[in-house]
């Protein structure tokens, strides 16, 4: 069983809001909006279904920020969090799962191009997922320095995704 639920008009009401309150709307809130509504509407259908969420992220997105804090980073449980891109490719096809859904080009599935097509993780990002698990020592010496710098940037960009929450003592 499942469902499917347009958040189109939920993200275009939102932004509408901002608009009307004179809020000059940054290139990362329109980015990061959709994730956020997403995740907001799975849990409450999970909620009303009595189910979990799945963090579906993993090691290589993590490592170089390419989630969205509160959306698509946020679950109950993450099963492929400490894997790299590599190590689930290579899971999938031990398991037998078919080529077609594991060698699957990833998308977020919330850019789209003028054609239509969706935008890929790997245009967004600027690098690839191979060139990411390498960095992260699968095979660093395969890495020129320009992708290297690139790559290393991303990861300290995005330190503070990586960190609890801050609290403060009383």
């Amino acid at each position: 069983k499942y469902f499917v639920h347009n958040i189109g008009d939920t993200v275009e009401s939102v932004l509408h809001n901002m608009i009307e309150n004179n809020l000059i709307i940054s290139e990362q809130t329109t980015v990061n909006l959709p994730a956020r509504i997403r995740m907001s509407t799975l849990y409450a259908y999970s909620q009303s279904l009595n189910g979990r969420v799945v963090n579906t992220c993993n090691l290589s997105e993590e490592m170089v920020g390419y989630s969205t804090r509160w959306g698509d980073s946020v679950g109950d449980f993450s099963p492929l969090g400490n894997l790299t891109v590599m190590e689930i490719l290579e899971i999938g096809d031990y398991l037998g799962l078919p080529k077609e859904l594991v060698h699957k080009t990833p998308i977020d599935g919330l850019n789209v191009k003028e054609d239509g097509s969706y935008v890929t993780d790997e245009d967004n990002l600027g690098v690839t997922y191979a060139e990411i698990d390498s960095y992260l020592g699968v095979n660093p010496a395969m890495l020129n320095n320009i992708t290297w710098a690139k790559i290393d940037d991303l990861v300290h960009k995005s330190d503070f995704k990586r960190k609890p929450i801050p609290t403060f003592k009383i």
